[in-house]
């Protein structure tokens, strides 16, 4: 296994020692453990064996957004070679727990693996146990020995969906010399903007074509589809509700949103709140800020398809407006639902978002995380906004800015504002959901085209090492 101790694998093997103590904690206290991490060190992956005769396309996706996109991307690629009477298979690796139980979901256990650390002799055994004949890195995932591995056996690589925000750039231009040689190794980059190709080719990527973002393709807009009625049938949400949904939160956007619907509950009766935390393990957290505020919640572990009895969660006094409720419905049903749903499930994002009429995107207050996916909700129709920290989004964020699409809220103020526009306009609230959605649909098609490059890229000459 340690054929090869080169320099860069002792700066790793140092790395890893010293980061041993967080790997610990985060495996016993954070409730997000590092995933798998003996066999991405070693790299001694199970893998199906191969099929005579049928190309092996790895897809590697970080997490669960990236696993997400290339599971639409795999399915394309299906499409195609059927179409075509060609033969190809994909497997998939990830490097979190949730993109890896994702990943096992959507291509089964023996198709999805651990991506090894970048040691040699991990990205050596993976190569072995796998036996791909192509790579597929989704978005922007550069390693020095996957790179040098994988392209040193006359593998092509190709980064699809690729994208280099502007702090990446800057970062890699200080050691451009290295980003340089990394991406020379890199048979092709299809780009999701015209400004990522830029700066793909002037840190030395050698083929570069813009197809546009997979990200608007992934994006379902179809709110009466089976998944979505049931989740709305769990919910016990009627026609009558309003859903203000906050997803892929982090702290402190569950509070903000929880003091939104406690300013305008008791005015609009018929919203509901829904909060999608992005880390399911900060459950725990954002229940005890539920408790807090003393309104009847329940978590979504706890529904099912039965009939509902006594809701999971608090009561207040004057159950925060039930009385609304109930006024409305037959008291010879089962108790109302609660108003607020906590979603303490992974994977599922995707499908509430159709049920949201008004939608808070998270990870985009304070400027630590860069925005997540806005697209989902948009294409649904929702009524979309979120903070002005969205770098991981810059094109998507400016089509739907031009298409007056979505709004931008700097805070909570801006926030509670917003919703309280869309409750009191609804026509306004319809229409920017209206344009969100026709936006979505309009730039449709780079997952067509990123797949017809993969094979053309595939059933080509193999490249020299």
């Amino acid at each position: 296994m340690f054929e090869k101790v080169s320099v860069l694998n002792l700066v790793y093997l140092l790395a890893l020692l010293l980061s041993l103590p967080w790997v610990a904690w985060r495996r016993f206290f954070s409730g997000r453990p590092v995933a798998m991490p003996w066999l991405r060190f070693t790299g001694r992956v199970l893998c199906i064996n191969r099929i005579a005769g049928v190309k092996r396309i790895w897809l590697h996706g970080v997490s669960v957004g990236e696993v997400h996109l290339l599971t639409v991307l795999a399915a394309e690629i299906a499409t195609q070679a059927r179409a075509a009477g060609i033969a190809v298979e994909c497997v998939i690796s990830s490097s979190t727990t949730t993109g890896l139980e994702l990943a096992a979901r959507r291509f089964g256990a023996n198709r999805a693996f651990p991506c090894p650390l970048d040691f040699t002799w991990a990205v050596k055994n993976v190569l072995a146990c796998v036996s791909p004949d192509m790579l597929v890195l989704g978005e922007l995932e550069l390693w020095p020995n996957l790179l040098a591995c994988t392209h040193a056996q006359g593998i092509p690589i190709v980064v699809a969906n690729a994208r280099m925000s502007e702090k990446s750039d800057r970062g890699y231009a200080r050691i451009s010399w290295i980003v340089s040689r990394m991406l020379g190794r890199v048979s092709l980059v299809l780009a999701r903007s015209q400004t990522d190709a830029d700066r793909f080719r002037t840190r030395g990527a050698p083929a570069v074509i813009v197809t546009g973002s997979m990200k608007f393709d992934v994006a379902q807009s179809d709110s009466r589809a089976a998944t979505i009625d049931r989740f709305k049938r769990l919910a016990g949400f009627t026609a009558r509700d309003i859903v203000f949904l906050a997803g892929s939160t982090q702290a402190p956007e569950e509070q903000l949103a929880i003091d939104v619907f406690s300013a305008l509950q008791q005015e609009y009766p018929a919203l509901r709140l829904l909060i999608v935390p992005r880390h399911v393990e900060r459950c725990g957290e954002i229940s005890n800020l539920l408790d807090r505020s003393g309104f009847r919640w329940e978590l979504r572990s706890h529904l099912t398809d039965k009939p509902k009895t006594e809701p999971f969660g608090p009561t207040s006094s004057t159950q925060n407006g039930s009385d609304n409720l109930d006024n409305r419905r037959p008291h010879s049903q089962q108790p109302e639902p609660s108003r607020v749903l906590l979603v303490d499930t992974t994977g599922e994002l995707t499908d509430w978002w159709g049920t949201a009429t008004i939608a808070f995107v998270g990870g985009s207050l304070d400027g630590t995380r860069g925005g997540q996916n806005m697209l989902e909700p948009a294409s649904y129709g929702a009524a979309v906004a979120f903070g002005p920290h969205t770098r991981n989004f810059q094109d998507e964020v400016q089509r739907l800015l031009e298409a007056r699409a979505a709004e931008v809220v700097a805070d909570g103020p801006a926030l509670l504002a917003f919703v309280a526009h869309c409750l009191r306009e609804p026509e306004w609230a319809h229409g920017l959901g209206q344009r969100a959605g026709a936006m979505v649909a309009a730039q449709r098609g780079a997952t067509a085209s990123t797949a017809r490059l993969i094979l053309q890229r595939l059933f080509s000459p193999p490249e020299r090492t």
